[in-house]
């Protein structure tokens, strides 16, 4: 059976990690690309923070080329949007039918997902989707997959979470209302090795940082807390 063309959209966290395992591990598709959305100003992933020349090490450890995509903040969302579909427009155009995604369980975030593909004639595929989350983080520690935090949200955990890899103990030390996998923003990862990579990603710890923001009482708010590599 011939392979379907596909991108995959990467975050260099667990869950595409995960996720891409998978679909290697399937032979339904081959995976052209590993497409990331990144910041212009800071050439990073949002939330992630992950810079692109880490990204690229980490694409070429696993032996797919990264393309990456970059936002400017001063975007309308129209702007955004119009972007977008001109670059998954030119996936189209290299015979690339398919989208793959690395979410749980977030149905809203789905179906926007869905809708953007649709629009330019590309299928949506979620690997994961439905898994138990508790599944999903045994599979990827069992696996030998191997991430670092790179942020937490610090309204539901402790900075101290930063710089942590991700194994059991660290699963078993997470606060009872906060999502295992982190799929509502809990906190984010970077993955440098496991078994789709041909070589551990070599990475280094620049600084632990929080970004400022101003809440509904003008208040400045450290919310977020960050790992910085390199």
């Amino acid at each position: 059976m011939k392979c379907e063309n596909a991108y995959f959209n990467w975050s260099g966290g667990k869950d595409s990690a995960l996720a891409l395992y998978r679909v290697l591990c399937s032979k339904q598709f081959s995976v052209k690309a590993l497409f990331t959305v990144l910041k212009c100003d800071s050439k990073k992933i949002a939330m992630h923070e992950v810079g692109v020349d880490l990204l690229r090490k980490q694409a070429d450890a696993i032996g797919i080329p990264l393309v990456p995509f970059y936002f400017d903040n001063k975007w309308t969302g129209a702007e955004y949007e119009l972007a977008m579909m001109r670059c998954m427009r030119e996936f189209k155009n290299d015979d690339i039918t398919t989208a793959l995604f690395g979410d749980l369980y977030l149905e809203p975030l789905r179906s926007e997902r869905e809708q953007k593909c649709h629009r330019v004639g590309i299928n949506s595929v979620f690997p994961l989707w439905g898994m138990p989350t508790d599944v999903v983080m045994s599979e990827f520690i069992q696996l030998g997959f191997k991430a670092i935090v790179t942020c937490v949200d610090n309204s539901v955990l402790s900075e101290n979470f930063i710089g942590r890899i991700i194994d059991n103990q660290f699963i078993s030390d997470l606060p009872g209302n906060v999502d295992i996998c982190g799929e509502n923003g809990e906190y984010h990862s970077f993955v440098f090795d496991g078994p789709i990579f041909r070589r551990p990603v070599d990475f280094r710890i620049v600084r632990k940082y929080s970004m400022v923001f101003t809440d509904s009482q003008e208040h400045d708010v450290s919310r977020y807390t960050y790992l910085e590599l390199a």
